[in-house]
């Protein structure tokens, strides 16, 4: 088996703002001298995680991301018949046991039974506190020291062992990624636009003239570079040596890159796209990206194709650092829509094999 397995990505997107900055402009990046469109790794695991393709394959292997399990726990008690403050008491006993509370004062929204960091909860983890809360409704009393030690180290939740997860109050059930996904950026310079619209109040009359809204919104479009490198043997230790749930983990995630995108502004835009290349390479050479295919931007002229173009530099790119290292792959598998060549059943084969 293959240690590591490395995807490059070209995926086209037409006029879009699929991940925000804080002042609701699409996210940029300056490479090389020129500025590119850029969509963060986090807006790309969240799609990936959280899309329909993970649901579907990989429903009972999937954590919860959240800080407001206390708000679930306290309900469920409080249901069960078990008077509020002990309800309270006994959440805070068990939300600390994943991160530092907000506050330690009752508040009106139950902000109090939050914990301050986001929290990946395994589906054990979850599954040991809805027992424990059935445990508490049934008897009644306070849970034991030892009932309390609900943080295992996750050996079902493939989200978990492919991005890892971080409890800065329990370091030792930190779990280290499986899968490092960079940025996507644009293999061309790119530029962030305006939208200027407005809308029509539709009971106007004829002579009430003038928009009821106007407003504007940035966006941009472009042929984007994505860069995945995976440590097989690590995923596979992160799922408990579970070799079947690996490679149904590798299909899953081939098809959630290639097919779904993030859903920023999806409903003004409509910018869903698949990938329109995939280079995969699998082996035990140290992982390295393409991403210097495209220091110097792509510039097609006259009738060359843009993205012929960015494919030809990745693939001179691949090459000429097998010239220089050796090789840096055992073995490879392309899909290329414009040929077209490879298929995407093919590819979550070769990866997940």
């Amino acid at each position: 088996m293959s240690r590591f397995v490395q995807l490059h990505v070209l995926t086209s997107y037409p006029p879009s703002n699929l991940n925000r900055d804080d002042t609701g402009r699409p996210k940029t990046a300056l490479v090389g001298d020129a500025n590119r469109l850029r969509v963060s790794s986090q807006s790309l695991k969240r799609a990936w995680r959280t899309s329909e393709t993970f649901e579907k394959t990989l429903a009972s292997h999937l954590g919860t991301r959240t800080k407001q399990i206390g708000k679930q726990v306290f309900a469920q008690l409080v249901a069960g018949g078990v008077a509020e403050k002990s309800a309270r008491d006994w959440t805070k006993e068990i939300s600390k046991q994943f991160g530092k509370l907000k506050s330690d004062k009752k508040t009106e929204d139950n902000q109090d039974l939050e914990i301050e960091q986001l929290a990946h909860f395994s589906p054990e983890e979850l599954g040991a506190i809805d027992a424990l809360v059935a445990e508490l409704i049934s008897r009644k009393t306070a849970p034991e020291v030892d009932e309390l030690k609900l943080l295992v180290h996750p050996r079902k939740a493939v989200d978990i062992a492919m991005f890892g997860r971080m409890l800065a109050d329990s370091p030792t059930h930190n779990v280290e990624a499986a899968v490092q996904v960079a940025h996507a950026i644009t293999v061309h310079r790119a530029a962030v636009e305006d939208d200027y619209f407005s809308a029509v109040d539709d009971l106007n009359t004829r002579d009430v003239t003038g928009a009821g809204h106007i407003g504007e919104r940035g966006y941009g479009a472009g042929l984007f570079y994505l860069y995945i490198a995976i440590d097989r043997e690590l995923l596979k230790k992160n799922l408990g040596g579970d070799e079947a749930l690996t490679a149904r983990a590798l299909q899953a995630l081939v098809t959630a890159v290639t097919q779904v995108a993030p859903t920023g502004m999806q409903n003004s835009f409509a910018s869903r796209a698949y990938a329109g290349y995939v280079l995969a390479e699998k082996g035990d050479q140290q992982p390295r990206s393409l991403a210097q295919a495209f220091l110097k931007p792509v510039k097609p002229f006259a009738e060359e194709s843009m993205f012929d173009k960015a494919v030809a530099a990745l693939e001179t790119r691949c090459a000429n650092f097998d010239q220089v290292y050796g090789a840096c792959a055992d073995a490879r598998f392309t899909v290329n829509v414009e040929k077209p060549e490879g298929s995407i059943a093919g590819l979550a084969q070769f990866v997940a094999e």
